[in-house]
This record gives structure tokens, C-alpha cells and sequence, in this order.
């Protein structure tokens, strides 16, 4: 079946790069609502055609972002049965204008494998890979549809990009509808799937002191910036590489001139845990952090935004049946946790069998060499495909 699989989608294989080469051509940058909803408009028409009109698909418009697309195809079963969950993301970290300087490009003379474009790694072939296989299950490319064990739930968010901050209510909603979630997030290089996630948390960090005059009256100030510099040195000090917790302070301001003591200083702080109970521990030092310079005073905020998904027995059981599957054609498909977040997060913290990096090879997710590799686009779509079928 899977070999039958691999030959259907490399006749198809132009079909699937035009598909991929539509969806980067509409610059999706997270909270760019018009953009969004065009796509998000585009790509509902394209399921409801690509499930055969055996499918139900919803926009739900989140303002101020954009919209979330939520289906659910029966393919004969009913619909309210547990399913299989497909989850992505429609947009982008690309600035709108990154075509004209950055184009779809599939195969070049010199690299004639590689395809470029914003969000084609991360995650437009993704999605067109899901098309793709829905119009195999469905039939609607001519050959007649494969039967699946389940109905096959989709939810494509508008947010996934910034922590999905509207969308994570549904995605924790379709999870508990489904015995599995499939994520379409890029693979790491070299096609590895991902079977745990760190937790990422997210903090600011503000400490306040007294403006004085630098050079009349220096004693008369409290520096806020000397006391933030106390709290990163601290902050720095909780990172435990061998358990998985890392602790970033990413941006510093402070201070409105070089002739006065800065008044007040700001931090934004990165954490991120492999363990749920690490990553609370963490959160409550980070929490009661304590001022050092006399007078000072200490303003944190923030907290867990996505909950740490575990490499669980699940998730490599799940994992599994997809390696045998890449056995059948050849693949030696490996796994590995890794420390970026997505909303596979929040499915495998309800319990949730969970699965990701499940999109075309490549490399470059969030920097200028950004690309998929277009031979493995049957391969991925086989495998995704069976996936939809048999789980």
C-alpha cells in the first residue's frame, strides 16, 4: 500500500508544488488579520473540494488575528466518534513583503531538489500535504477513496506562531474528541519526528528604583538597572542543562539618559523544561525573586503559556506505527525531543497519543534559507496519508 502510495504521489508531485507554491504566495505574518482570513478563505475552499463534500468545514474568525479554520471529515463514520486530530498553522513569522525579495522557487539548476519561499518549511507544504491526502481518503483525485478506522478532525490556526493565544481553547477542545493528534509541523533536518516538546514559559521582569541626577546628586538614586542586573545574574543560575531547563533573559531596557539614575529597568525572560514538575519549580523562584539594593522594588510577571510535552510511551507508540509504515518504502524514520514549543503541547498534556514534525524535510524554519526538499513530498504525503487511515 505504501509503495501504491509513493508512485501516486510523485505522478502527482507538480500538483503538490503548484499547491505549495499558491500557499506561500499569500504572506500570512501572525496578527495580520486581512492577510490571514484570505488564506484562511482559500484554504476552506480547498478542503471542502478536497474532502469530496464528505466534510464540514467552519471559519471562526478571531479578531485582531485572523481566522481558524476547524473541519471535521465522517468519511463515513459518525462524526461525533472519537477521531484522529490534524493540527497547523496558517501563519508565519515573515514580515508581509518577503515575496518580492524572497519568491517561490521550486528546483534550480543548481539544486534542483530544493524548493524556497516564506513558511514553506514552516509550515505551507504541511498543509498541503494534508490536502493531498484528503483527496486520496476522499477520492476526489479520480481514484476511487480509501476507507479510514475513524473521522479525521482538522483544526489550521491563525496564532500558532505567537503562543496561540486565541486558539488554544480549540485546540484542547478538538483534543478531547480524538484518541490521537498529528501535528504538521517541519521535521528536523533530515526528517526526524518529534515525540516531546519542552514547556515554555514567558516573563517580565521590572525593577524599579529613583531617578537622580547622575553627576549633582548620585546617592539620592536607587539604579533600577544595577538591580536588574542582580536579578539576571540570579535568573542565569537556574538553567540545568543536564535536566532540561533553560533559562534566557532575551531583551533588557532600562533608563532614559546617561546624566540620570535610571528609575526603572525592564527584562523579558524565556523558560523553557522538558519535566512539568521542573518547570513549576522554576516558575515559583522566578516568581519570588527578591530586590537586592535598598529601596528597590520588584515587578514579575508571566507564566507557563504552553505545558511541557513529554517523550511518553503514547507518543512512542504512535511514533512507531509511523516508523513501520516508513519501513515499508525504505525509510528509517527516526524520532527525538526537541526544545521548541507547538500546540502539540497542549494536546499530549491532556493525555493525547501525540505525534509531530510530520511535514516535508528541508531546513531554515524562521531564517532566509528556508526550504523543503521536493523529493520527499511523496514520501511525506504516503505516510501522512496511512496515518489518516489506520490510526
Amino acid at each position: 500500500m505504501m509503495l501504491e502510495l509513493v508512485k501516486r504521489y510523485e505522478q502527482r508531485l507538480e500538483s503538490i508544488l503548484r499547491l505549495t507554491g499558491q500557499l506561500v504566495c499569500f504572506e500570512s505574518k501572525s496578527k495580520q488579520e486581512v492577510p490571514l482570513n484570505r488564506l484562511a478563505s482559500f484554504v476552506g475552499g480547498i478542503l471542502e473540494e478536497a474532502a469530496g463534500g464528505v466534510g464540514r468545514v467552519e471559519s471562526i474568525p478571531a479578531a485582531g488575528y485572523g481566522t481558524h479554520l476547524r473541519a471535521v471529515f465522517p468519511f463515513g463514520h459518525d462524526e461525533q466518534s472519537p477521531g484522529v486530530l490534524v493540527i497547523g498553522h496558517l501563519d508565519t513569522v515573515w514580515p508581509l513583503g518577503t515575496l518580492e525579495r524572497k519568491p517561490f522557487i521550486a528546483g534550480t539548476a543548481e539544486n534542483p531538489d530544493r524548493a524556497t519561499g516564506p513558511g514553506i518549511f514552516d509550515m505551507k507544504a504541511g498543509i498541503a500535504l494534508l490536502i493531498e491526502s484528503l483527496r486520496t481518503i476522499s477520492g476526489a483525485d479520480g481514484t476511487g477513496g480509501t476507507p479510514t478506522r475513524r473521522p479525521v478532525r482538522l483544526l489550521l490556526t491563525c496564532d500558532e506562531e505567537i503562543g496561540s493565544p486565541t486558539s488554544r481553547q480549540l485546540v484542547e477542545e478538538e483534543a478531547k474528541r480524538s484518541v490521537a493528534a498529528l501535528v504538521l509541523e517541519p521535521p528536523l533536518t533530515g526528517g526526524i519526528l518529534k515525540t516531546g516538546r519542552k514547556g515554555i514559559a514567558a516573563f517580565t521582569v521590572r525593577a524599579i528604583g529613583r531617578a537622580a541626577h547622575a553627576g549633582l546628586d548620585p546617592r539620592e538614586g536607587i539604579n533600577a538597572v544595577v538591580e536588574l542586573a542582580h536579578q539576571i545574574i540570579d535568573l542565569a543560575g537556574l538553567n540545568d542543562f543536564e535536566r532540561g531547563v533553560t533559562v534566557n533573559t532575551g531583551l533588557v531596557t532600562g533608563g532614559t539618559g546617561l546624566n540620570v539614575v535610571p528609575a526603572e529597568a525592564v527584562a523579558r525572560v524565556d523558560l523553557r523544561f522538558q519535566e512539568p514538575a521542573d518547570g513549576e519549580l522554576a516558575v515559583s523562584r522566578i516568581l519570588s525573586l527578591k530586590p537586592y539594593l535598598p529601596g528597590a522594588k520588584l515587578e514579575v510577571s508571566g507564566g507557563i503559556n504552553r505545558p511541557a510535552m513529554p517523550r511518553s510511551e503514547r507518543n512512542l507508540a504512535l511514533f512507531a506505527q509511523a516508523r513501520q509504515l516508513a519501513q515499508e518504502i525504505g525509510m528509517d524514520l527516526q524520532e527525538r525531543a526537541v526544545g521548541g514549543g507547538s500546540d502539540g503541547n497542549f494536546t499530549a498534556a491532556l493525555g493525547v497519543p501525540t505525534l509531530d514534525g510530520l511535514g516535508v524535510d528541508g531546513g531554515g524554519a524562521h531564517a532566509e534559507d528556508e526550504h523543503i526538499l521536493i523529493s520527499d513530498i511523496p514520501r511525506r504525503s504516503a505516510i501522512l496519508t496511512r496515518l489518516l487511515q489506520t490510526v
